[in-house]
């Protein structure tokens, strides 16, 4: 009786790992919402941050920037609102 239940829970385990798990993606904005990189690039340059790149990653747009002083700003923005998204870490820890 055991060894037919050890069996059939080794059966069923590949499929338990095997279901797909659905990331809730932060912007979700059509691509005819999007305003362009340098809208962007312009409002940030605007608050002190020099920008070193943009790039689209999970329907946000990525961006790597510093400022004068050093610091470094690794963040996603909303590419419709241009407004910053917050990760789920970073909500937690404030």
């Amino acid at each position: 009786m055991k060894s037919g239940l050890v069996a059939a829970i080794l059966a069923l385990t590949p499929c338990l790992g095997a279901a797909p798990v659905a990331a809730e993606q932060a912007c979700n904005a059509p691509l005819a919402d999007w305003q362009p990189r340098q809208a962007l690039a312009t409002k940030l340059e605007a608050e002190g941050w020099t920008v070193l790149s943009i790039r689209s990653d999970d329907g946000c747009y990525k961006v790597r920037a510093t400022k004068a002083g050093g610091e470094r700003l690794d963040a996603k923005f909303d590419p419709a609102s241009l407004e910053r998204v917050r990760r789920k870490q970073e909500d937690e820890d404030d």
